[in-house]
C-alpha cells in the first residue's frame, strides 16, 4: 500500500461491533495523459471561468451553483449552503443489513474501495471478512463521503473488504424496447445450435488474458509519430456488414459452432423448415422477464423471511 493513500478514515460498525478502516480507491485509469492544442499550430488551449456576455474571469471561489426548483424558480447555491445540509457527519459505515449474493445485480454496482483495518489488532474485520465468505452475503452499508450520502456494497475479494458504491433506484434506467412486446419465434434448432456455441467458447474469466487495444495502438501511434513514421501503413477499413450473410441464423450459428472444432449433425439439412409449427417456440420476452422477477422476488421472500423473524 505504500504508492497508495487514503481518501477517508472511519469505523465500519455492524451491531456493537465496530471496525476501524482506512478507505482507499479500488481503481485508476490507465489512459495516456493529454491536453488540447489548436491542430494548426500546436499552441495550448486553456478555459477561464467567465461571466457569460463577457471577459471577466471569476475566481472559483466565488462561483456558486444554480438550481432549478418544482416550480421553475433559479436557486442560487453556494458552497457554504450545500456544505451546510444535514447529512450524517459521523465517520461511520454503517451496515443495515446482510442478502444474498445473486439479489444485488451488478447494473447497481459503482464505484469501489478497497478497506484496510486500522486498529492495531486486524482480527474484528479478518472475523467479518471470513463470515461475508462463509455466509455468501453482501453486506448493504451507509455511510458519507464528500458530503453526499452514498449505498453500498460490502464484499470480500482475495481476502481484503471491498466496499462498491451503489446506484439509487431512480438511477437506473427502465428498459423500455419495442422488442420486449413482441413475440420473438426461435426455433429448437437454433436455441439448441446457441447453446452449443456458448460450450465451445466456455472459459475461466481471467482478467489477465485481455488488453485495452485502443491503448495499446494509441501508444503504437505516439511512438510511431514521434519519430516521424506510420504507425499502421498497411491499416484497411472494415468492410460493411452485409445482412444477407446472417440471413438465415440457424446457418450462420451452425458455421460458428464448426468454426470453433465441433462436427455438428445436419439434420438432414432441412433446418426443420418442413414442420415449423412442431418446432417452433414464440417467446413473449416482457411475459417472461416478468415471471423471472416474480419468482426472484419469490425466492427472496422465502430468504429474507427467517432472516427478519430472527431479528
Amino acid at each position: 500500500m505504500a504508492d497508495m493513500r487514503s481518501i477517508w478514515r472511519g469505523d465500519l460498525s455492524f451491531g456493537l461491533v465496530n471496525v476501524p478502516v482506512k478507505v482507499y480507491s479500488a481503481t485508476e485509469s490507465h489512459d495516456r495523459t493529454s491536453h488540447q492544442v489548436d491542430s494548426a499550430d500546436g499552441a495550448r488551449i486553456r478555459y477561464r471561468r467567465v461571466r457569460e456576455g463577457t471577459d471577466t474571469e471569476v475566481e472559483f471561489s466565488k462561483i456558486a451553483n444554480a438550481y432549478e426548483s418544482e416550480s421553475g424558480d433559479r436557486v442560487i447555491l453556494t458552497k457554504d449552503d450545500l456544505a451546510s445540509l444535514p447529512v450524517s457527519k459521523s465517520p461511520e459505515i454503517e451496515i443495515l443489513e446482510f442478502v444474498p449474493i445473486e439479489q444485488v445485480d451488478p447494473i447497481y454496482f459503482d464505484k469501489p474501495y478497497y478497506l484496510e483495518p486500522s486498529s492495531k489488532s486486524p482480527k474484528a474485520y479478518v472475523l467479518l471478512a471470513k463470515a461475508l465468505e462463509t455466509t455468501e452475503r453482501l453486506a448493504i452499508a451507509n455511510f458519507t463521503l464528500r458530503n453526499k450520502t452514498r449505498l453500498a456494497a460490502l464484499r470480500v475479494i482475495d481476502g481484503v473488504m471491498t466496499l462498491q458504491t451503489l446506484l439509487w433506484p431512480d438511477e437506473v434506467r427502465v428498459p423500455d424496447f419495442d422488442f420486449l412486446n413482441s413475440d420473438v419465434e426461435i426455433r429448437d434448432q437454433e436455441l439448441d445450435m446457441a447453446a452449443s456455441l456458448i460450450e465451445t467458447m466456455a472459459s475461466d474469466f481471467d482478467p489477465s488474458q485481455f488488453e485495452d487495444t485502443y491503448q495499446a495502438e494509441l501508444s503504437k501511434l505516439i511512438e510511431a509519430r514521434a519519430g516521424g513514421g506510420e504507425a499502421f501503413p498497411e491499416a484497411e477499413e472494415a468492410a460493411d456488414d452485409d445482412d444477407s450473410e446472417v440471413a438465415d441464423l440457424l446457418a450462420a450459428l451452425r458455421a460458428s459452432v464448426k468454426g470453433r472444432g465441433r462436427d455438428v449433425a445436419d439434420d438432414d439439412g432441412d433446418d426443420g423448415e418442413d414442420e415449423p409449427k412442431k418446432t417452433a417456440k414464440k417467446t413473449p420476452a416482457r411475459k417472461t422477464a416478468a415471471k423471472k422477477a416474480a419468482a426472484t422476488k419469490k425466492s427472496a421472500a422465502k430468504k429474507a423471511a427467517p432472516r427478519r423473524a430472527a431479528g
